[in-house]
C-alpha cells in the first residue's frame, strides 16, 4: 500500500435474527398475502357480535289463547264457569272462524245450565245460540263471506266463546249500522216472535194479541212486530215497574200479572178475547191461553218459564207443570175454531232456507226504522251468573247481553 492510500474503515457486521423468529415472521408475512380478506372481515365481525351481544334478546311470543264460558255442570249459576283456551280453533270445509264481539243470553240457556234442555252435547259443554262478531278466517271452499266481514250467527249451543268456528250457512252479513251488541240481541228474539206472529198468527190490521213477559227479549221484538201492522191492539203483561216502559215502546194495555189476574182484566178491556197469544209460560197459563182466544184465534206456546223457580232445577215445578200441562184433542178443536201451536226455534237450525227468507225481512225492517233490539245490560263473561240471575229474575226490559270483554263505560267507571 503507497504513503497516499488510507486504509479504508472497517464496515460493523449486520446481526442476523434468531432461526425461529426468521421463520415465524416469514411465515406471517405467507399467510397475510395468502388471505388479506379474511384478516380485513374479522374486526367487522367481532363488531358485529359485540353488537348482537349488547341487545336484547327478541321477546318470546305469547301462546295464543282465548275466553270460553263452559257448563261444568248441571245446577246453579256458579256452573257456567269462564276458562281460558289455549291455540285457535281452525275452521273446516265451509265453515268460518269468528272473533266473537257479544253474546245473546236467551231462556234456553237458563234451562240448559238447569239440565232441562235436550239439544246439548255431553257436559262440559259452551252455552249461547246467539252472536255477532267478525271473520277471521275462511275454511276450505268458503267464497260468498270475506275476512273482515261483521256477521250474526245463529247455532243451538256453542257460541260464548271469544273465538268460534260455525257453517257459513248459520251466517248473516250485518246490516251497516248495526252495533255488535243489537246483532247479538236480534236473531233468537226476533225470529221467533216473527214466526210466531205472522207464519203461524197471519196477524193482520185491527187484531189483538196477548204477549206475556212483554219487557223480556222476545216480548220487546214482538211489540215491535205488531207495531209495523195497522191499528193492533196489543196486551203485555209484565210487572208494574216496567208499565211506563212498555208504554213507550207501544203497549196498549200493560197488565201487572203479579197484583191481577191477567184474564180478568184483559176480559173487562175486549169481552171477546184476542186473536193471538203468544205463551212462553206453560202449565196452568197455556189452559188459560186457549179460553182467551176469540173464534179463529191462534195460541203459540214457545217455551215454559214457569218451570224456573230457582237457580236449580225444581221437581216440584216440573210435576206441577206436567199436572197442569194444557191437553186437547182434534175432535175438540174442530168445533172450537181455534188453532194451537208450538214454535221451537232450535229445531229449525238446519232449515236454512226458511230462517234465511225471515232473517231478511227482520233487515229490512232494521233498515226501515221499524224495529230496533233494545238492550237491558251488558255484562262481560266473567259475569255470566249476574247475567243469568238478571233474565232468571225477570229484572231485565230488554236483551241480556254477553261481551269476551269488559265494556269501556264500565272501564271508565273502574278508573274513576
Amino acid at each position: 500500500m503507497s504513503a497516499g492510500e488510507e486504509a479504508a474503515p472497517a464496515q460493523p457486521e449486520q446481526q442476523q435474527p434468531p432461526a425461529e423468529e426468521q421463520q415465524q415472521s416469514q411465515a406471517a408475512e405467507q399467510k397475510k398475502e395468502e388471505s388479506p380478506v379474511q384478516e380485513e372481515q374479522k374486526p367487522a365481525e367481532e363488531a358485529a357480535a359485540a353488537e348482537a351481544a349488547a341487545e336484547p334478546a327478541a321477546p318470546q311470543q305469547p301462546e295464543v289463547t282465548y275466553k270460553s264460558l263452559v257448563l261444568s255442570a248441571h245446577g246453579g249459576y256458579d256452573k257456567v264457569k269462564l276458562q281460558i283456551k289455549k291455540g285457535t280453533p281452525k275452521p273446516k270445509a265451509g265453515e268460518l272462524l269468528i272473533r266473537v264481539k257479544a253474546c245473546g243470553l236467551n231462556f234456553s240457556d237458563l234451562f240448559a245450565r238447569q239440565g232441562v234442555y235436550d239439544r246439548l252435547p255431553s257436559l262440559p259443554t259452551t252455552l249461547g245460540m246467539e252472536c255477532a262478531g267478525i271473520v277471521e278466517e275462511l275454511g276450505e271452499g268458503v267464497t260468498d263471506r270475506q275476512v273482515g266481514d261483521n256477521v250474526l250467527v245463529f247455532s243451538r249451543f256453542g257460541l260464548w266463546q271469544e273465538l268460534v268456528t260455525v257453517q257459513v250457512n248459520h251466517t248473516f252479513i250485518m246490516p251497516e249500522g248495526m252495533s255488535f251488541q243489537e246483532g247479538a240481541a236480534l236473531l233468537v228474539n226476533y225470529i221467533t216472535a216473527y214466526m210466531i206472529l205472522f207464519n203461524f198468527g197471519n196477524l193482520r190490521p185491527k187484531q189483538s194479541v196477548l204477549i206475556h213477559m212483554a219487557a223480556g227479549g222476545v216480548g220487546t221484538a214482538a211489540v215491535q212486530l205488531c207495531k209495523t201492522v195497522e191499528d193492533v191492539t196489543i196486551f203485555g203483561t209484565a210487572s208494574a215497574s216496567k208499565h211506563e216502559a212498555l208504554k213507550e215502546h207501544g203497549v196498549t194495555h200493560p197488565i201487572d200479572y203479579k197484583t191481577s189476574d191477567y184474564v180478568d182484566e184483559l176480559r173487562k178491556i175486549s169481552p171477546k178475547g184476542v186473536d193471538i197469544v203468544l205463551d212462553p209460560l206453560g202449565g196452568s197459563d197455556t189452559c188459560k191461553a186457549y179460553n182467551l182466544l176469540k173464534p179463529m184465534g191462534k195460541l203459540v206456546i214457545y217455551g215454559a218459564a214457569n218451570l224456573l223457580t230457582g237457580q236449580k232445577k225444581n221437581l216440584m215445578a216440573l210435576a206441577k207443570s206436567w199436572w197442569n200441562q194444557f191437553s186437547i184433542n182434534a175432535m175438540q178443536l174442530i168445533p172450537s175454531n181455534k188453532a194451537v201451536c208450538g214454535f221451537y226455534l232450535a229445531n229449525l237450525d238446519n232449515e236454512t232456507e226458511m230462517i234465511t227468507d225471515v232473517v231478511n225481512i227482520l233487515f229490512d225492517l232494521y233498515k226501515q226504522g221499524k224495529i230496533k233490539p233494545r238492550i237491558d245490560s251488558v255484562y262481560p263473561f266473567e259475569q255470566v251468573g249476574d247475567a243469568m240471575r238478571q233474565m232468571q229474575e225477570k229484572k231485565n226490559v230488554g236483551k241480556v247481553i254477553l261481551v269476551p270483554e269488559v265494556p269501556k263505560e264500565e272501564e271508565k267507571k273502574e278508573e274513576n
